[in-house]
């Protein structure tokens, strides 16, 4: 992406994190603040119970790494005329704000095509630019996690009520990355045909197309799985399910199809004999007698701790995987060794920050990003850039329309 520049005026995760992923890539993502405030959720001192700490904050860092922040307010005509100025030089606008606040501080489609008709458009909203509730805004705990479904989905029903969404930005990120997907095929679509397009990724088609099959399904018969409750089994394949370990730790089984693997993995869970039980011999006996499969499974599970399944399992040739929680995935060899994290210069001069990187990776090379902006931390040197001279400036600094 490099040589492509990226005008955002954005705030929160879902959208801001497309431009993470393209200034990943390679971009210049220039992000537009307001002048005192900044970006809305540097105002946020708590995720989940958390308090946070504003010079090493997670829900900055993670979505705005790599980028340079402009001051500009969008509401003054003199912030506007600056708007317009960046938008002229970027390849993309790209924007969560709702459709009253776009007309209204006028850079809707109309007023950044006006200035640059080659530009290619990207909004991101909760349920999608058209219907009724195009005015409506929403979350990702909102629009992705609670009415798409999927936190129904993932709730199991006898907890009779609903599980909360756990993971802040969830559905943000990754509908920032379906974003930064858009934007890139318009960018090549561009490219080949010289139409610059306009483009529109929700929460809402975010969550649907992550449960895509749920969906499908749902449509075609009108029903779709649940999650099971911690000590559900599989009604046919005792190789299907979580075990706990004798220490509390979870050990997930998913040999999906078991033709092959019977043998291999009785003798790994510490049952040999069972590979020779005509009840569990092959698959069709294996799919009868399940319940008493997964009985024995689990009492020989339930027989050693965590970390002896963890290293016993690792020669077994079905797929299973440790049940591990977010932290615990930030000391995992296999993440490491993949390059999940980057490490970036802190805000506050301390230790360097650890921020996840995208899940795209070009030729096995190693990603080099900075630090999220302060707010307006580069409003000067983008307009200087620009051909503004300093008197122009100062003069947009004391009328307030700039930082």
């Amino acid at each position: 992406m490099e040589g492509v520049r990226v005008l955002e005026v954005a705030q929160f995760t879902f959208v801001p994190a497309a431009g993470a992923i393209l200034a990943d890539w390679g971009a210049d993502v220039i992000k537009v603040e307001h002048p005192v405030r900044g970006d809305t959720q540097r105002g946020f001192i708590n995720m989940g119970g958390f308090q946070l700490d504003p010079n090493r904050h997670p829900l900055i860092e993670h979505p705005n790494r790599g980028k340079r922040s402009v001051g500009i307010d969008v509401s003054k005509p003199g912030g506007q005329e600056v708007l317009y100025e960046i938008a002229k030089t970027a390849d993309v606008f790209l924007t969560n704000y709702m459709p009253a606040q776009r007309q209204k501080n006028k850079f809707d489609i109309e007023h950044i095509r006006a200035v640059n008709p080659n530009i290619i458009y990207a909004r991101g909203s909760a349920y999608g630019d058209k219907g009724s509730e195009r005015d409506t805004g929403g979350f990702d705990g909102t629009a992705f996690w609670t009415r798409s479904g999927v936190g129904h989905a993932l709730t199991p029903e006898e907890i009779g009520g609903a599980l909360s969404q756990g993971i802040p930005a969830f559905g943000d990120s990754i509908g920032g990355m379906n974003i930064a997907g858009g934007i890139s095929a318009a960018l090549f679509h561009r490219e080949r045909t010289g139409e610059a397009v306009e483009l529109d990724v929700s929460l809402l088609s975010t969550a649907w197309w992550a449960a895509g099959a749920s969906v499908t399904q749902g449509m075609e018969t009108g029903e779709t799985m649940r999650s099971l409750m911690p000590d559900s089994i599989s009604s046919v394949n005792p190789f299907m399910a979580n075990y706990l370990t004798s220490d509390g730790g979870t050990i997930n089984l998913c040999i999906v199809s078991p033709t092959g693997y019977i043998r291999d993995a009785f003798e790994h869970l510490g049952l040999p004999e069972l590979a020779d039980d005509p009840r569990f011999n092959d698959v069709m006996p294996l799919i009868e007698n399940s319940e008493e499969a997964a009985r024995l499974i689990a009492e020989s599970i339930r027989s050693k701790p965590f970390d002896y399944w963890r290293q016993h399992l690792k020669t077994m040739k079905g797929q299973w995987a440790p049940f591990q929680s977010l932290v615990d995935l930030g000391t995992d060899e296999q993440a490491l060794a993949n390059d999940m994290v980057v490490e970036v210069e802190a805000g506050d001069g301390g230790k360097p920050f650890k921020v996840v990187r995208g899940p795209v990776q070009f030729n096995h090379e190693p990603l080099e990003t900075t630090r999220a902006p302060q707010a307006s931390e580069h409003t000067e040197i983008v307009l200087m850039e620009l051909g503004l001279d300093w008197d122009r400036i100062e003069a947009l600094k004391d009328s307030g329309a700039i930082a």
